[in-house]
């Protein structure tokens, strides 16, 4: 069965992953996330606002945590943008339980993400693990685990979900490279395609058949996340490939330097924009000041601050 249009117009363009704030004390900060949200839906103009298993550091939060975080998402964003929850690489049985608890708290698609460790999963058994949570909510693959797979076996997978499990109606990549062009192929025609956190990537999409993309400056500066949408609709794509140039490649180089990692610099960044501030929950680092100043120094020297 085809994607529902309004899905995959909600999916289309830049969106946003939801990064979690937290306090200096390392408590989720609540306050934050609904004022963050705000943002996102007002300044942003995001259509869809999308928790997921990185960005929203659930390799910080306990179930319970993630569970209540969902429900503050759905329950602050109220109607105003399409909602995408994310599970915590569970088995099926707890999948499913989420995926209920997601209807019941009101989310629009559930995110999954496959427990797979040392390859223990099959295409059968991830077949089934999406066809039993497809059953209650409709259903986003991502791709990031199987980066560790054969491309035989990823696209093995797509194509029989395409044709088994008419619940999966998205696709977020993490991979890149040949597999997504040849998902594009087989899958766009059922599902909305989305690329995950760079433009390039999503950019390598396109000509496959692609919809909308993950935009880290969806959480700050909007403004060039829609520029480049924008260049793709109209098929400028020497323009696209320009704004790829000159500041998708310079923020990543500078956030790719921070100690802590590229989510340690689009915390700090957040904060430099005035959208959360920068700590995350320990042990992840989180910028010092010294550090907060250089990465307002290097932002600003490539005209993205």
């Amino acid at each position: 069965m085809p994607c529902p249009p309004e899905i995959r117009d909600a999916l289309s363009g830049p969106w946003p992953s939801i990064a979690t704030p937290f306090t200096r004390d390392d408590q989720i900060d609540f306050d934050t996330l609904r004022s963050y949200l705000d943002f996102l839906i007002e300044q942003s103009r995001a259509r869809a606002v999308v928790l997921t298993w990185g960005d929203s550091l659930y390799s910080l939060l306990t179930d319970d945590e993630i569970a209540e975080v969902t429900k503050v998402v759905v329950q602050h964003v109220g109607g105003r943008a399409f909602v995408v929850a994310a599970d915590n690489q569970w088995p099926t049985v707890k999948g499913v339980a989420f995926a209920r608890y997601c209807v019941e708290v009101g989310a629009d698609m559930l995110m999954v993400l496959p427990p797979d460790w040392a390859r223990s999963a099959t295409v059968d058994s991830l077949v089934d693990h999406y066809g039993a949570i497809a059953e209650h909510i409709p259903v986003m693959l991502v791709t990031g685990y199987l980066m560790h797979r054969p491309i035989p076996f990823g696209l093995q997978l797509v194509t029989r979900l395409c044709r088994e499990v008419e619940g999966v109606m998205a696709l977020k990549d993490d991979v890149g490279g040949e597999l997504i062009r040849r998902v594009c192929l087989v899958a766009h025609e059922h599902w909305a395609l989305c690329g995950g956190g760079l433009k390039q990537n999503h950019m390598n999409m396109v000509p496959y058949g692609a919809d909308g993309y993950l935009s880290t400056y969806m959480s700050c500066k909007p403004e060039i996340a829609w520029r480049y949408w924008d260049a793709v609709q109209s098929g400028q794509l020497e323009v696209a490939r320009d704004i790829i140039r000159d500041y998708d490649f310079p923020l990543f180089e500078i956030l790719r330097r921070c100690e802590g990692g590229s989510d340690a610099g689009i915390h700090g960044m957040c904060e430099l924009f005035g959208v959360m501030n920068r700590y995350r929950r320990s042990p992840y680092h989180s910028l010092t000041d010294p550090q907060m100043e250089q990465l307002a120094d290097e932002l600003s020297r490539v005209g993205i601050l």
